[in-house]
């Protein structure tokens, strides 16, 4: 079987069918995997996305581990680590069949990285693996001993293995994706411990973000550019959102770490943070009283921040494209002047609830609403592209020229809403008809 003959809309109705547990439809979905694990799509998946029209990719990983444990009975642990090769085919081949042509390769990057340094973590059959909340790595008392990061030990080996094939396959700059200092901490010293500190102790925080900086994601930095200087590092970090730790802590904690990041470093300008989320928490109406602790913002100290400045800083630690996250609920406007003023593309995220199946009620009115969504969005990457375009912007690799983001797909997600979405971006999103 060709992945050809499985194009849009094609793979997305076989993978609703599958979806609906129609035995004839696994068997074909089963016999596409073979094909693209044995190496036979290998060519048809090399083939460069467009750059005269608005992209369509996002997170997928969770619906290829839906998919071939439901196919082939892999479990979570087998699937991230068994096989680089065979990792990197199941999600190209997945972003396929959902009709996504522009390739992006991502894992569970929270549980790998705190798994590197050690961290208890907790895999299931065909769920994404996290790390054991009931048994953290370190505590206030032995952070300092954390031992050198080993980059020759599992995650470090299966991560260079993994984005080696991935550059051979595709042909793609690679991107190491691990967690920021801030959310590193949370999953390696305890979310609630992290969360008192900052109201208790922020110079603690700072302290044990800046040591993780040092001893983890500098020497793997320097390690990954060393074999990719044309590579990325991207860092997420959704725990230290303004929607968790409030836009104060955001941005005097958690991106004030990563700037460390860039600024000191000769791969710093390679650096980035696309994932905070919840901007719309500055428009939020500060509480009145006395300031003491039970009346603030949990995590959150006296300082305000405003939306404009929150970007600004947002802006300091991924500076080659303008994201708007479904969390950060301003309206994509805001994020057009700024990608305008800025000369760089506009992404655009369709949040995972946005797309669940198990929330659509009336799945006609569903699409048509996702539907009317991804013009808005559309139309708005496409402005940013030509105003920016004619106002000398030249590049033609990505992030240009913006793209309508799923943060999040799995087996759960409305096959039907999807291809919505990207049946809008494929027929709409010619940037010059």
């Amino acid at each position: 079987m060709l992945i050809e003959d499985l194009g849009f809309p094609d793979g997305l109705h076989l993978l609703a069918c599958w979806q609906a547990g129609e035995s004839d439809a696994k068997e074909r979905l089963a016999d596409a995997f073979r094909a693209g694990l044995g190496g036979d799509h290998d060519e048809a998946l090399a083939g460069p996305a467009p750059d005269d029209a608005v992209h369509v990719c996002g997170s997928i990983d969770l619906l290829s581990l839906g998919i071939v444990f439901n196919l082939f009975g892999l479990t979570a642990e087998e699937f991230y680590k068994g096989d680089p090769a065979r990792y990197v085919r199941s999600v190209m081949l997945t972003l396929r069949l959902l009709g996504m042509p522009k390739s992006y390769l991502s894992w569970p990057v929270y549980g790998f990285t705190a798994e590197a340094l050690g961290q208890e973590m907790i895999y299931s059959d065909r769920f994404s693996p996290g790390t054991d909340p009931e048994v953290t790595l370190v505590d206030a008392g032995n952070w300092r001993d954390l031992p050198p990061l080993d980059l020759t030990g599992e995650i470090p080996a299966l991560l260079d293995e993994t984005l080696a094939f991935y550059a051979g396959l595709t042909g793609f700059s690679p991107v190491l994706h691990l967690s920021a200092p801030y959310s590193l901490a949370a999953d390696i010293f305890g979310q609630e411990h992290l969360i008192s500190a900052l109201t208790d102790d922020p110079a603690f925080v700072n302290g044990l973000l800046d040591h993780l900086a040092d001893t983890v994601h500098r020497p793997w930095a320097e390690h990954f550019f060393a074999r990719h200087p044309d590579g990325w590092l991207e860092l997420s970090d959704a725990s230290g959102s303004p929607f968790f730790i409030g836009p104060g802590n955001c941005s005097t904690i958690a991106i004030r770490s990563v700037q460390r990041l860039i600024a000191e470093n000769p791969w710093g300008e390679r650096v980035y943070v696309a994932n905070y989320r919840g901007d719309y928490v500055t428009r939020a109406k500060q509480r009145g009283g006395s300031p003491t602790r039970r009346r603030r913002p949990r995590g959150e100290g006296t300082a305000s921040v405003t939306l404009e400045e929150l970007f600004d800083l947002k802006n300091s630690i991924c500076r080659d494209y303008v994201i708007r996250l479904a969390d950060d609920r301003i309206p994509v406007d805001f994020y057009v002047e700024k990608a305008i003023d800025r000369g760089v593309p506009l992404f655009t995220g369709i949040g995972a609830t946005q797309i669940d199946h198990h929330s659509v009620v009336d799945l006609n009115a569903a699409v048509a609403e996702i539907t009317d969504l991804t013009r808005g969005h559309v139309n708005a990457i496409g402005t940013v592209a030509r105003s920016i375009a004619a106002d000398g912007y030249d590049s033609r690799i990505p992030p240009w020229p913006g793209t309508v983001y799923f943060e999040d797909v799995s087996a759960e997600s409305s096959f039907e809403l999807i291809e919505a979405i990207v049946g809008t971006v494929l027929s709409e999103g010619a940037l010059w008809p």
